[in-house]
């Protein structure tokens, strides 16, 4: 992987093995489908997308594809999340199993559920 920040998250997934560009593509179709609202970005030097704030991130490291979801996303997922690494806003999906997809889409239709939730609230309150 290069050392410079890529400029958006095309130059970010070009710049791995075709097969993990392939898994970080889907990944990020999955995220487009699931927030539909959400703008594309680099953070943190990983794809990001942005509704109303982070919504998740994701990256590829050598050995498995990191997915940052809050830790709201963690915790509420973390019966299904037990068989893999994970931080308290983090989980690796190591590349050498598959990967969870269905799980990551879940994941982030309830981020997408809780940054509407918290907008409106703070909507109500002004």
């Amino acid at each position: 992987m290069k050392t410079a920040t890529p400029e958006n998250i095309d130059g970010y997934i070009a710049d791995f093995p075709r097969d993990v560009q392939e898994t970080l593509e889907k990944i990020r179709g999955i995220i487009r489908v699931a927030a539909p609202d959400a703008a594309e970005t680099i953070k943190y030097r990983m794809p990001t997308f942005v509704l109303h704030g982070n919504l998740v991130h994701f990256a590829g490291f050598e050995k498995h594809i990191g997915f940052y979801p809050t830790p709201s996303a963690i915790k509420a997922f973390s019966g299904e999340l037990a068989d893999y690494e994970s931080a308290k806003g983090s989980v690796q999906f190591p590349l050498n199993r598959s990967v969870p997809f269905t799980l990551i889409r879940r994941m982030v239709e309830f981020r997408v559920k809780k940054t509407r939730e918290k907008t409106a609230s703070k909507k109500r309150k002004a």
